[in-house]
């Protein structure tokens, strides 16, 4: 803190005024040690005579009690210390001794001390053994991240987008394509092999916050900021594979990666792909964002959430509502549809989703999950009856439909958590962090690995979203987030379970 120039004298005698008081007042507490040495009807607050203080004479009496206490407390340390150090010494000289005699000649004695050494040095390797263990076991925990490299390895970058993505996709049918939604108002086809753009779509007027493809024809719903939802078609041709790039250097996963400047990516931008317009339908029932769309099983309907606080149920055919899903308390921030049932699953920032039953067309049932404390950012299904959740409260947990009541299994992290994604055949959690992380996890709660993020791989900004593409053993998890850029990732799924 500065201080004006005139009152630097008064300020250095004021610094110093204490220093000498607390002098004093180690030299009264020095004094107070021994009690014989007290003149007859010396009291302890006569010590502090002349000195310049406001404390009451109780007060400072039993100030001075307690440091004599005190006092009294370390010296009888002291003095134990002393003696110990005393029969460290004699012990020494003693050894010291033993051993000259027996280089001198008593055979006993050289077999007495053949014994001695034997056993100090079964004792040292006993004390080195329970270090390296002991050791052993702390390594090991930074070692994980390091194995995870083998476990999960960068496939392709895809590099096109002029502003963060907010979604990403894979195409149930083929080609098997990779589509991204991005607040750049476009939403993107990628070939996942030579991470080539090869579509376009740019018929929204608002950020793409959604993407997801029909389950058997080659159609596309997103869901934008615009306050609708289109259905728009796609006709893609794949380019010939490239070889795969050299990802085999080591990289550091500690080093941060955020000095790269925002908005900085690698690579060019798409060059000139065809561009899709027009779309096959708009749904436009809600007064609000679209944060989220998803298809029903079988194709023929889709179900929209928005920020109004309601989900809409539309007829793909003629566009039109059927049903108008309302109870939330505040925005939805996502939706999601069952794999093979007629069921929807919608989050919201009021800590909780809901789940909606369509399967008896006569009854539209709803049952609230309540467990988060924050915002519920996603809700997924999986292929057994199971919704996996996650919120900005940093956890992520997995539900029985069977029971609603409470979670089977708690994630807990350090980081909010948004959309998350399961893949179908291993059961396996991708959870995308705030953080830059994406970390996997099985339905237990038990973490099998940490995708690797460095300055040459990874992502640095935020994680939006993951998505899983899985092909027999073969099995590519797909990750985008606000750095512009979508990222595979091989998973060896084998390598992944055997090191669990």
């Amino acid at each position: 803190m500065p201080v004006e120039g005139g009152s630097s004298s008064g300020s250095a005698s004021a610094a110093r005024h204490p220093k000498q008081k607390r002098k004093a007042h180690s030299l009264s507490i020095r004094r107070s040690n021994s009690i014989e040495d007290r003149p007859p009807g010396f009291q302890r607050g006569d010590m502090l005579e002349g000195q310049d203080s406001k404390l009451p004479p109780s007060l400072r009496n039993n100030l001075l009690d307690l440091f004599g206490q005190i006092e009294r407390e370390f010296e009888n340390l002291y003095i134990e210390n002393v003696e110990l150090r005393r029969e460290i010494d004699s012990l020494n000289e003693r050894l010291t001794g033993d051993g000259q005699t027996i280089e001198g000649g008593d055979p006993t004695k050289g077999a007495l001390k053949t014994k001695a050494s034997h056993s100090t040095s079964q004792l040292s390797q006993k004390l080195k053994t329970t270090y390296k263990a002991s050791t052993s076991k702390i390594v090991s925990s930074f070692k994980a991240t390091a194995g995870s490299r083998a476990l999960c390895q960068l496939l392709k970058e895809y590099v096109g987008h002029r502003d963060g993505i907010w979604d990403l996709s894979i195409t149930r049918t083929q080609p098997v394509v990779l589509g991204t939604a991005s607040a750049d108002h476009s939403a993107l086809l990628w070939s996942i092999e030579t991470g080539k753009c090869l579509l376009r779509y740019a018929g929204h007027a608002g950020s793409v916050n959604s993407i997801k493809f029909h389950p058997t024809e080659q159609m596309a719903l997103t869901a934008s900021g615009d306050q609708t939802a289109h259905i728009w078609r796609y006709m893609v041709q794949l380019p010939a594979p490239q070889p795969p790039p050299d990802v085999s250097a080591p990289c550091d996963d500690d080093q941060d990666s955020s000095d790269r400047e925002e908005g900085e990516v690698d690579g060019e931008g798409p060059c000139e792909v065809p561009t899709v317009r027009l779309a096959t339908a708009t749904l436009k029932s809600h007064q609000g964002v679209v944060i989220a769309a998803d298809w029903l099983v079988g194709g023929r309907q889709v179900v929209t959430a928005s920020w109004d606080r309601a989900a809409n149920l539309y007829e793909v055919e003629t566009s039109e509502l059927v049903h108008a899903l309302t109870g939330h308390d505040q925005e939805l921030t996502h939706c999601c549809t069952h794999p093979t049932q007629r069921l929807v699953v919608t989050s919201s920032r009021d800590t909780t989703f809901r789940l909606w039953d369509f399967r008896d067309p006569s009854i539209h049932s709803v049952n609230v999950f309540q467990g988060h404390t924050d915002t519920v950012t996603s809700a997924v299904f999986t292929v057994g009856d199971n919704v996996v959740s996650g919120s900005d409260d940093r956890t992520v947990k997995v539900w029985d439909l069977k029971n609603m009541r409470s979670p089977i299994a708690t994630i807990r992290t350090d980081s909010a958590v948004n959309r998350i994604s399961v893949s179908a055949n291993q059961r396996i959690i991708a959870l995308p962090h705030d953080n830059r992380q994406v970390r996997l996890f099985d339905m237990s709660g038990v973490r099998l690995a940490r995708l690797p993020r460095s300055n040459r791989m990874g992502h640095r900004r935020m994680v939006c979203c993951t998505a899983w593409n899985e092909e027999n053993q073969s099995c590519n998890l797909f990750s985008c987030g606000f750095d512009r850029q979508a990222i595979g990732w091989n998973i060896n799924i084998p390598a992944l379970l055997q090191e669990k």
